[in-house]
C-alpha cells in the first residue's frame, strides 16, 4: 500500500470511527461532569459542612442513576450495609477486618445469587470504589489515622463522592473531607480537568480506532502465522491498555472537577491527581512499575490496607494475598484472575532475580530505579543499561501475552465477561509463552542463589 492509499485509509478511518467514537464518548460522560461541575460549586457556597455531605451524597446517588438507572439500588445497598457494620464492630479493634470479610462475602454472593450477569458487570466497577473507600476508612478508623467517629451523612458523602463513584478512582476519607470544604475556584482547577478529560478522549481514539489496526493501517508489518499472532495478540492488548488509560483520565477530570485532589501550599492551591502512567506501563522499567502505574490509587490502597497487614505473613504469602483481594474486588472473572494471579508470579520471581543479579554484579539492575547514592559499583555503564532494556522488553513480552485475552470479541462476551475456555484458548494459542519463561526465571534464580 503507497502512501497516498494509506492516507485515503487513515481519513476514512477518521470519519468513520473516530468522529463516531468521539461522539459517543462525550455523550456518555458529560452529564457526570456537568454534575461534577455544579457540586463544586454548591461545595463552595455551602459553607456548612453537612449540607456539602448531603450534596455530595445525592450528587452521587444521581449519577449513579444516570449510568446505571435503577441498578444503582445495589451501589446503594452496599454502601449502607458498610456503614451497619461499621456500626456493629464500632467498639472492636478489627473493623477493618470484619468489614473486609463482610464486604467479600456480599460481594461474592452478589454475583452467584443475586443479580444477572450482565448486570452485575455493569455496575462492578462502582460496587468496588465504595467497597474500598469503605474498607479503607474502617482500617483508618482501627489504627486512629480517623479520630472522629463518621455521620451517616460524612460516610454515605464519602462512599457515594460524586467525583469517583462511576469511574473512581480510590481516595481518602481525609481527602474527601477536603474536597467538600469548599475551596475557591481558580483557572488552574479548571485547566487540569480539561487536560485530564483530553487525555482520555485521546486514549479512547487510540484504543477504538489506532490499536485495532495498528500493524495493518498504520505499521503495516507482514510475517508467518507465528509473527501474526503475537502482533494481533499485542494489538489486543495496547488498545486495552489505552481503554484503562481513557477511564484513569476521566476519573481525574471527573475527580478534579468536584474538587477531589488539591494540594494546599503557603499561598496557593496546587491541583493535582495522576491515577495512570501510561509511559510506565508501555515502557516499563520492570512488571512492579507496570503494577503500580496501571491504578496509581488502586495501587496504594492494596499496599498500604492488605500488603502491609499480611506481611506478618511473609513477603511472597502478603503478595498472593494482595493480588487474590485485588482479584476478589473485580469479581468472580477467570480471565481477570487469572491475569492477577500469574501478574502476582511473575512480579515476585522478577524482583527476587533482579534483587539476586544486582547483588552478584553489584549493578542497579532491581526492579525500582536505584537512588543515586546506592552502593552498587556499576551504575550507568553500558552493559548496566542494556541489561535493563533487556528486562523493559521481557516486561513488554509479559503485557503482551497477558493481555491478548482482551479482544472485543462478541458483544455478549464482553458484557458478561470472558469465559474460561476463552483464556486458556488465548495463552494456549501463544504456547503458555509467558508462564514457561517465568517458570524458567524462577529455575534460573534458584540456581544462583
Amino acid at each position: 500500500m503507497d502512501l497516498s492509499s494509506r492516507l485515503l485509509v487513515w481519513m476514512q478511518l477518521a470519519e468513520s470511527c473516530g468522529v463516531t467514537t468521539l461522539q459517543q464518548g462525550i455523550q456518555q460522560v458529560w452529564m457526570l461532569l456537568l454534575i461534577c461541575l455544579i457540586s463544586r460549586l454548591l461545595f463552595r457556597l455551602g459553607g456548612v459542612s453537612s449540607v456539602n455531605h448531603i450534596v455530595s451524597m445525592f450528587a452521587g446517588m444521581y449519577s449513579l442513576f444516570l449510568f446505571f438507572d435503577l441498578h444503582m439500588l445495589w451501589v446503594m445497598l452496599l454502601s449502607l450495609l458498610c456503614y451497619l457494620i461499621l456500626l456493629l464492630g464500632r467498639h472492636s479493634s478489627s473493623k477493618g477486618l470484619f468489614l473486609s470479610t463482610a464486604v467479600l462475602i456480599y460481594l461474592l454472593i452478589g454475583e452467584l445469587h443475586l443479580i444477572d450477569t450482565v448486570t452485575w458487570h455493569k455496575i462492578r466497577g462502582s460496587q468496588m470504589v465504595v467497597a474500598m473507600k469503605a474498607i479503607s476508612l474502617a482500617f483508618d478508623l482501627d489504627r486512629g489515622a480517623v479520630t472522629a467517629w463518621p455521620t451517616p451523612t460524612e460516610f454515605l458523602g464519602y462512599v457515594l463522592f460524586v467525583g469517583n463513584v462511576v469511574f473512581g478512582p480510590w481516595i481518602s476519607f481525609s481527602s474527601y473531607k477536603a474536597s467538600v470544604a469548599g475551596r475557591r475556584l481558580s483557572w488552574l482547577w479548571l485547566w487540569r480537568s480539561s487536560l485530564s478529560l483530553l487525555k482520555s478522549q485521546i486514549c479512547l481514539l487510540v484504543s477504538s480506532c489506532i490499536a485495532p489496526y495498528l500493524f495493518v493501517f498504520f505499521i503495516p508489518i507482514h510475517g508467518n502465522a507465528f509473527t501474526d499472532k503475537w502482533l494481533h495478540a499485542y494489538e489486543n492488548a495496547l488498545s486495552f491498555h489505552f481503554s484503562n488509560y481513557f477511564v484513569g483520565y476521566l476519573s481525574e477530570s471527573s475527580s478534579m472537577l468536584a474538587g477531589a485532589s488539591h494540594i494546599e501550599e503557603k499561598d496557593s492551591i496546587r491541583w493535582e491527581m495522576q491515577v495512570v502512567k501510561p509511559l510506565n506501563v508501555e515502557m516499563p522499567h520492570s512488571m512492579i512499575e507496570v503494577v503500580t502505574s496501571w491504578n496509581i490509587p488502586m495501587s496504594r490502597w492494596l499496599k498500604t490496607y492488605v500488603f502491609k497487614n499480611a506481611m506478618k505473613l511473609g513477603t511472597f504469602p502478603a503478595l498472593l494475598v494482595t493480588y487474590t483481594a485485588s482479584a476478589l474486588l473485580h469479581g468472580l472473572s477467570f480471565h481477570l484472575g487469572a491475569v492477577l494471579l500469574s501478574l502476582g508470579f511473575i512480579t515476585y520471581v522478577e524482583h527476587v532475580l533482579r534483587k539476586r543479579l544486582a547483588a552478584i554484579f553489584s549493578a542497579c539492575i532491581l526492579s525500582r530505579p536505584c537512588p543515586s547514592e546506592c552502593s552498587h559499583q556499576h551504575k550507568k555503564e553500558y552493559w548496566v543499561m542494556l541489561l535493563n532494556l533487556c528486562f523493559t522488553f521481557l516486561a513488554i513480552f509479559h503485557l503482551t501475552y497477558l493481555g491478548s485475552m482482551f479482544d472485543p470479541g462478541v458483544e455478549e462476551e464482553v458484557e458478561e465477561g470472558y469465559a474460561a475456555i476463552h483464556t486458556i484458548q488465548r495463552w494456549s494459542d501463544l504456547n503458555w509463552a509467558s508462564h514457561w519463561v517465568v517458570f524458567a526465571s524462577w529455575v534460573f534464580y534458584r540456581l544462583i542463589l
